[in-house]
Protein backbone atom coordinates (compact mmCIF):
# COMPACT_ATOMS: atom_id res chain seq x y z
CA UNK A 1 0.00 0.00 0.00
CA UNK A 2 0.76 3.37 -0.89
CA UNK A 3 -0.59 6.60 0.19
CA UNK A 4 0.27 10.29 -0.68
CA UNK A 5 -1.22 13.00 2.17
CA UNK A 6 -1.10 16.31 1.79
CA UNK A 7 -2.01 18.45 4.06
CA UNK A 8 -4.90 20.90 2.61
CA UNK A 9 -7.00 24.10 3.23
CA UNK A 10 -9.48 22.55 0.68
CA UNK A 11 -9.28 19.94 -1.46
CA UNK A 12 -12.41 18.75 -4.42
CA UNK A 13 -12.56 15.97 -6.45
CA UNK A 14 -14.44 15.94 -9.92
CA UNK A 15 -16.43 13.57 -12.27
CA UNK A 16 -17.39 14.19 -15.45
CA UNK A 17 -17.29 17.73 -14.25
CA UNK A 18 -19.67 17.35 -11.29
CA UNK A 19 -18.03 17.50 -7.61
CA UNK A 20 -18.41 14.15 -5.70
CA UNK A 21 -15.91 14.97 -2.84
CA UNK A 22 -15.08 17.93 -1.05
CA UNK A 23 -13.23 19.03 2.25
CA UNK A 24 -12.31 21.99 3.54
CA UNK A 25 -9.05 21.81 6.04
CA UNK A 26 -7.80 18.46 6.38
CA UNK A 27 -5.85 15.68 4.64
CA UNK A 28 -6.35 14.97 0.75
CA UNK A 29 -4.75 11.05 0.57
CA UNK A 30 -3.99 9.49 -2.46
CA UNK A 31 -4.42 5.43 -1.85
CA UNK A 32 -2.49 2.83 -4.17
CA UNK A 33 -3.36 -0.35 -3.39
CA UNK A 34 -0.66 -3.22 -4.08
CA UNK A 35 -1.36 -7.28 -4.75
CA UNK A 36 -0.17 -8.35 -1.54
CA UNK A 37 -2.36 -6.05 0.22
CA UNK A 38 -4.92 -6.36 3.31
CA UNK A 39 -7.49 -5.07 5.69
CA UNK A 40 -4.83 -5.65 8.63
CA UNK A 41 -2.29 -3.93 6.40
CA UNK A 42 -5.04 -1.16 5.65
CA UNK A 43 -6.02 -0.61 9.29
CA UNK A 44 -1.93 0.09 10.06
CA UNK A 45 -2.00 2.49 7.10
CA UNK A 46 -5.03 4.28 8.56
CA UNK A 47 -4.19 4.13 12.25
CA UNK A 48 -0.45 6.20 11.28
CA UNK A 49 -2.56 8.52 8.61
CA UNK A 50 -4.92 9.75 11.39
CA UNK A 51 -2.42 9.45 14.20
CA UNK A 52 0.32 12.08 11.85
CA UNK A 53 1.26 14.81 13.76
CA UNK A 54 1.45 17.23 10.78
CA UNK A 55 -0.45 20.20 12.00
CA UNK A 56 0.56 22.95 13.24
CA UNK A 57 0.30 24.00 17.32
CA UNK A 58 0.48 27.75 18.79
CA UNK A 59 3.94 27.68 18.31
CA UNK A 60 4.06 26.64 15.01
CA UNK A 61 5.26 23.27 15.70
CA UNK A 62 3.68 20.45 13.61
CA UNK A 63 2.50 18.78 16.81
CA UNK A 64 -1.41 18.24 16.06
CA UNK A 65 -3.05 15.75 14.24
CA UNK A 66 -6.35 15.18 11.89
CA UNK A 67 -8.40 15.06 15.48
CA UNK A 68 -6.92 17.99 17.25
CA UNK A 69 -7.92 20.53 14.09
CA UNK A 70 -11.12 18.80 13.25
CA UNK A 71 -9.89 18.08 10.34
CA UNK A 72 -11.89 16.38 7.45
CA UNK A 73 -10.14 13.75 5.02
CA UNK A 74 -10.54 13.45 1.42
CA UNK A 75 -9.45 9.98 -0.04
CA UNK A 76 -8.43 9.44 -3.50
CA UNK A 77 -8.04 6.20 -5.31
CA UNK A 78 -4.46 5.90 -7.60
CA UNK A 79 -2.94 2.64 -8.59
CA UNK A 80 -0.84 4.99 -10.40
CA UNK A 81 1.25 4.94 -7.31
CA UNK A 82 2.42 1.62 -8.32
CA UNK A 83 4.25 2.87 -11.16
CA UNK A 84 7.68 1.15 -12.32
CA UNK A 85 9.71 3.21 -14.37
CA UNK A 86 13.38 1.62 -13.86
CA UNK A 87 12.63 0.19 -17.67
CA UNK A 88 11.96 2.47 -20.58
CA UNK A 89 9.47 5.52 -20.46
CA UNK A 90 6.43 3.67 -20.14
CA UNK A 91 5.69 2.63 -16.52
CA UNK A 92 4.67 -0.83 -15.71
CA UNK A 93 2.02 -1.09 -13.46
CA UNK A 94 2.34 -4.83 -12.41
CA UNK A 95 2.68 -4.61 -8.64
CA UNK A 96 -0.65 -2.40 -8.76
CA UNK A 97 -3.57 -4.43 -6.97
CA UNK A 98 -6.72 -6.52 -8.63
CA UNK A 99 -8.74 -3.66 -9.63
CA UNK A 100 -11.74 -5.14 -7.81
CA UNK A 101 -9.59 -6.44 -4.91
CA UNK A 102 -8.36 -3.11 -4.80
CA UNK A 103 -11.93 -1.43 -4.97
CA UNK A 104 -13.06 -3.42 -2.20
CA UNK A 105 -9.94 -2.00 0.00
CA UNK A 106 -10.48 1.24 -1.07
CA UNK A 107 -14.10 0.81 0.16
CA UNK A 108 -13.09 -0.39 3.09
CA UNK A 109 -10.58 2.04 3.91
CA UNK A 110 -13.20 5.00 3.67
CA UNK A 111 -15.83 2.89 5.64
CA UNK A 112 -13.13 2.76 9.17
CA UNK A 113 -11.97 5.86 8.71
CA UNK A 114 -15.53 7.59 8.65
CA UNK A 115 -15.95 5.57 12.15
CA UNK A 116 -13.13 8.21 13.83
CA UNK A 117 -13.38 11.48 11.27
CA UNK A 118 -16.90 13.36 11.35
CA UNK A 119 -16.04 14.39 7.40
CA UNK A 120 -14.72 11.93 5.12
CA UNK A 121 -14.81 12.45 1.65
CA UNK A 122 -14.05 10.35 -2.01
CA UNK A 123 -13.27 9.71 -5.00
CA UNK A 124 -14.67 7.45 -7.98
CA UNK A 125 -12.60 4.20 -8.00
CA UNK A 126 -11.42 4.13 -11.84
CA UNK A 127 -13.04 6.94 -12.74
CA UNK A 128 -10.98 9.85 -14.46
CA UNK A 129 -10.99 12.30 -11.56
CA UNK A 130 -10.14 15.51 -11.95
CA UNK A 131 -8.61 16.82 -8.18
CA UNK A 132 -8.15 20.33 -6.80
CA UNK A 133 -6.52 21.48 -3.38
CA UNK A 134 -4.88 23.93 -1.56
CA UNK A 135 -1.33 22.74 -0.12
CA UNK A 136 -1.10 24.01 3.33
CA UNK A 137 2.63 24.24 3.55
CA UNK A 138 3.21 22.68 1.40
CA UNK A 139 3.40 19.85 3.18
CA UNK A 140 3.13 16.24 1.73
CA UNK A 141 4.31 12.72 3.13
CA UNK A 142 4.37 9.73 1.94
CA UNK A 143 3.36 6.03 3.67
CA UNK A 144 4.73 3.30 2.12
CA UNK A 145 6.40 0.06 2.60
CA UNK A 146 9.61 1.87 4.23
CA UNK A 147 7.33 3.54 7.32
CA UNK A 148 5.10 1.04 8.46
Amino acid sequence: MKLVVQRVLQAEVQVDGQSIGKINRGLLVFVGVGKEDTKEIADKYLKKLLGLRIFEDENGKTNLSLKDVDGEVLLVSQFTLYANCKKGNRPSFIKAGDPAEAEALYEYMIAEAKKTVPVVQHGSFGADMKVSLINDGPFTVILDEHIL
